[in-house]
């Protein structure tokens, strides 16, 4: 089963598409890495997600045409990405493992694949002296990459993802390495190269570093997309589970057996000693009569929110689903 958000354009879940899979299979040998897949990726910021072997790692080795499709299609901007320069040439790619020459300095390893993306001259050097500077690698340009830290050598592959000024940008764990300041450095940069117009498919196994940056996720597991869509819409539409609401108050068993009173509470948990949780298969109601029960019981409530929105909660539950 497929949970996808609804009342979306037919084309998929973006205005536009970016890449289009449309039964999608690939395997290798006995082994499959994506199964029938059809599915669309649209502007913006896409996260993709899913446990290790998921097909992670195959989608995005078909979407830049490292990859050749066992059996289906795949497209980017409508055109096809196996051997057809024209279009990878529109791609920028970070890769999760470091291949590096040690001995270049951070300016000759861009300024190389720079060279190598059919830029030249002062256009290259003009080229890799901005995305240096934008992936705030500058001041260590011109030390040797064996001497970087992983955090540097995660900015400067972001570096040379950029330099040819890609229109779809693949990173594949980005965040890898790199410190809590790094961190939130590199966010502030994709969702700052996302509003010049750049999109962007991220795959991260950190679940709130992808939540941080979009709310649009793609989610695979076992070869199969399980979930696509806004985040919030994929939770509403699983259908099946409970939404869990969790209240901060000061008397959380007082609050508890009033809310079991309800038709719409199908459980109520205590968390500690000031919070509750409260399981229904209709958060809207409870919503509503909540501030009723509070004022009349007097509660001093400081929380009331969505215990399972979150990626985490939602990737749980589907991939539970799917094993």
């Amino acid at each position: 089963m497929v949970v996808a958000a609804t009342g979306l354009k037919a084309e998929g879940f973006f205005p536009m598409s970016i890449i289009e899979l449309n039964a999608l299979s690939k395997w290798y040998g006995e082994v499959i890495g994506l199964n029938n897949v059809t599915t669309t990726v649209g502007r913006g910021i896409t996260g993709l997600v899913g446990p290790n072997g998921a097909g992670k790692s195959t989608l995005m080795g078909l979407a830049m045409g490292q990859l050749r499709p066992s059996q289906g299609t795949i497209t980017v901007f409508g055109r096809r990405v196996w051997d057809n320069p024209s279009t990878l040439a529109q791609i920028g790619y970070c890769p999760e493992g470091d291949a590096f020459w040690p001995n270049l300095t951070g300016t000759r390893f861009v300024r190389f694949l720079a060279n190598a993306s059919g830029l030249g001259g002062s256009a290259a050097r003009e080229a890799t002296r901005r995305v240096l500077e934008l992936t705030g690698m500058t001041e260590h340009a011109d030390r040797a990459i064996k001497g970087y830290s992983k955090g540097m050598r995660q900015r400067i592959k972001i570096a040379q993802a950029l330099v040819h000024k890609p229109r779809l940008l693949i990173l594949d764990e980005p965040f890898t390495g790199a410190d809590p300041v790094a961190r939130h450095e590199l966010t502030d940069l994709f969702r700052q190269l996302a509003e010049e117009g750049v999109d962007i498919l991220l795959s991260s196994h950190v679940l709130h570093e992808v939540e941080a940056l979009t709310r649009q996720i793609l989610m695979i597991d076992h070869g199969r997309i399980v979930a696509q869509g806004d985040l919030q819409t994929v939770r509403r539409e699983l259908r099946d589970r409970p939404h869990a609401i969790r209240v901060r108050v000061d008397q959380p068993r007082r609050l508890a057996a009033r809310l079991m009173d309800l038709d719409e509470v199908g459980g109520v948990r205590l968390l500690s000693a000031d919070t509750l949780v409260i399981e229904t298969g209709s958060p809207e109601r409870i919503h509503d009569q909540l501030p009723g029960m509070i004022l009349e019981g007097e509660f001093a409530v400081r929380e009331i929110a969505a215990a399972d929105e979150s990626l985490e909660a939602v990737f749980g539950y589907l991939t539970n689903r799917s094993a």
